[in-house]
């Protein structure tokens, strides 16, 4: 199965309290590349969530957003009675030997250290950790969904390039044979021209031998047979169950080069329009492969 680079999955889900937001992108990328933005909180799961991204995916930049919020009042922070009463005495003293008329600000006696103390919530951050991975397994599921269906269309435009090449290797190897005997004739023709205007003669063993240079030359069946070779494997990639994109980059690479053979050994007018055609077909799909997993 085909699957873009390219996606967004999102998903949101409640636990112990606390209600989850899980955003997950991802845009291309020659390796696999995991960001991971958590509340500090929840620090301790990145690593779970990064294990879980290289399970599910095989290549992109991925960026996951993890969002939190406390339902309940378990996140309040705790007033240490016991401290601040300490506070107040000093400050009462401070306040009848300095001035009787002094008021004591509370909400300013509650940032004083050790007023104010955050909740425990190990317990609760703990009996967290699976749903919260729950809601990003499904933020990624989605994720692969979309990246699934943009799959399809790039295998679509894939398919229709290898239709193009292979056609016009096709009709290469049709034009190909024609090419040899038309050299043939016109080298026949010059030597006889030479002949009757110079009174020069050239043996057939002669001519044989040119001819043969010439194929030699211009043999192009070894690399459409090569080129040919590599579209099928192309689309057997295309149509496996595993990412393959890195592969199908590499194929590509060997379509461009065997075309490139093909176009510099041709003599013919024909044949070079048929290799610019499978030129342009390769680069089409160098540029494609570069969004496919």
């Amino acid at each position: 199965m085909t699957r873009s680079m390219t996606g967004f999955g999102a998903a949101t889900g409640e636990a112990e309290s606390i209600s989850f937001s899980v955003e997950v992108r991802s845009v291309n990328n020659r390796y696999l590349k995991g960001t991971i933005k958590l509340p500090e909180n929840f620090a301790a799961v990145e690593g779970e969530i990064d294990r879980l991204l290289r399970t599910r995916l095989a290549r992109g930049s991925v960026t996951v957003s993890v969002r939190a919020k406390f339902l309940g009042d378990q996140a309040a922070y705790q007033v240490n009675a016991d401290v601040l009463s300490r506070y107040l005495d000093q400050l009462k003293v401070i306040e009848s030997e300095a001035n009787p008329t002094l008021r004591i600000d509370l909400g300013a006696m509650l940032q004083l250290p050790g007023v104010c103390e955050p909740p425990s919530m190990e317990e609760m951050l703990e009996n967290a950790r699976e749903p919260l991975l729950a809601v990003v397994n499904e933020a990624i599921d989605r994720l692969v969904e979309m990246r699934a269906r943009e799959g399809e269309a790039l295998e679509t435009d894939l398919l229709a390039n290898c239709d193009v090449i292979e056609q016009s290797l096709t009709q290469v190897a049709e034009r190909a044979p024609a090419v040899l005997q038309e050299y043939h004739d016109r080298l026949a023709d010059r030597v006889q021209q030479l002949t009757r205007v110079g009174n020069l003669k050239i043996d057939e063993d002669t001519l044989a031998r040119e001819v043969a240079i010439f194929a030699e030359r211009c043999d192009v069946a070894e690399e459409l047979t090569r080129l040919g070779g590599h579209v099928r494997q192309f689309r057997e990639v295309l149509s496996g169950e595993e990412a393959g994109g890195r592969k199908l980059d590499f194929i590509a690479q060997e379509m461009l080069r065997e075309a490139n053979t093909i176009g510099s050994k041709s003599n013919d007018g024909e044949i070079t329009r048929r290799v610019v055609e499978i030129k342009t077909a390769v680069d089409r799909i160098k540029e494609q492969v570069q969004n496919v997993e």
